[in-house]
This record gives structure tokens, sequence and C-alpha cells, in this order.
């Protein structure tokens, strides 16, 4: 059985403890599964582009740089496909271990602290977080899509003019009778 590599463990090896020393790391990874949301996410094993800057510093190694990928979904109001190019501005620092438990011994206290495992920082995380909040809450298709009837679920962007006639049914009696006056 071959034990899986994961394409988001980043070697830190030669940036350990050397604090002013950097590496410049451009890559693409296969996106793991549910990257996004129902409504629309970067699909499982689209590529996502690295473009990251590893920088050693006294505290750990800190990780800057541009994540790029595509998400694909649905527009909330019509339902047309979305394609959705994300260009997105990251930056994380991956503690050294010591540094993290004297930190939280210390009191202070942060917020999912990533953190160096061996020499390995895993950034998944960090891109999955990136991209997730990058993606809109309820996507358009255009500004001023104009969805779909509720009536009859035709496409009000391809007809702006769509109309049904609704009576109220308060006044369906009187309808009924000028239907029996036009009869006769």
């Amino acid at each position: 059985m071959s034990k899986s590599v994961n394409p988001f463990a980043v070697s830190t090896h030669d940036l350990v403890r050397r604090p002013g020393v950097s590496r410049h790391l451009t890559t693409s990874v296969s996106a793991p599964p549910d990257m996004g949301s129902d409504v629309i996410a970067v699909p499982a094993e689209a590529p996502i582009e690295l473009d990251l800057l590893l920088e050693s510093v006294l505290e750990g190694v800190l990780v800057t740089g541009q994540v790029r990928a595509t998400a694909r979904g649905a527009c909330v109001r019509c339902l047309d496909e979305i394609v959705e190019d994300l260009d997105v501005y990251v930056q994380e620092l991956f503690a050294y271990p010591e540094r993290a438990e004297a930190a939280r011994q210390s009191g202070v206290e942060r917020d999912e602290e990533r953190v160096i495992v061996g020499e390995t920082a895993d950034i998944e995380p960090m891109v999955r977080d990136a991209i997730v909040l990058a993606l809109p809450f309820q996507p358009l298709c255009r500004k001023n899509c104009a969805g779909l009837c509720a009536t009859c679920g035709a496409r009000l962007n391809d007809d702006p003019g769509h109309r049904h006639e609704v009576i109220d049914p308060r006044w369906s009696a009187l309808a009924a009778l000028a239907d029996r006056v036009e009869e006769s």
C-alpha cells in the first residue's frame, strides 16, 4: 500500500532557524474536495497555482504570495453556470513548535496558529481559507440578473416583459360572473 503524498506539504528544511533566508516557490497543485460551498467551489482536482515566498523569521517561516484558481458554480437567481477566476493574496506565519508552546504558556492565544511539524509546513488550511473567503456568498451571473419566474420558471433575463395575470382570489367570484356575462 503506497502512502499518498500531501501536495500542500512544503519542506522548510533550507529555511528552518536561518532568519533572513528566503525561497520562492511557484507550483501547481490539485484542489482537494470541498473547497467552497454547494453553490460555488473550486472543483476537486482542478489546478491551484501557487506563487509564494517563504521567509525564515525568528518565530518560524512566513509564507506570503498569490493563490490562483478557477471556481465553478451556479447563479443563485437564474441557475446559469458561473466561472469565477480567483487571485488571492495570502500571508501566514508557520511557527516553530517551541515558539507556539511558549506563546501559549505566556497566555497569548492565537486563532488557529499554524505550526511547522518536523521541517514541513502544511499550507492547505491557509490556501483553503483564502479561497473560500474569496468566493462570493451569493454568486450572480451578472449584477442585474432578473432570475426565474416564480410561477413558471421562465428565464427573466431572456424575456424581461414576462408577466402572468394574477387575479386576487377574493375577486374570483366576480371573474366567474364576468365569464357568464360574456357568454350571454
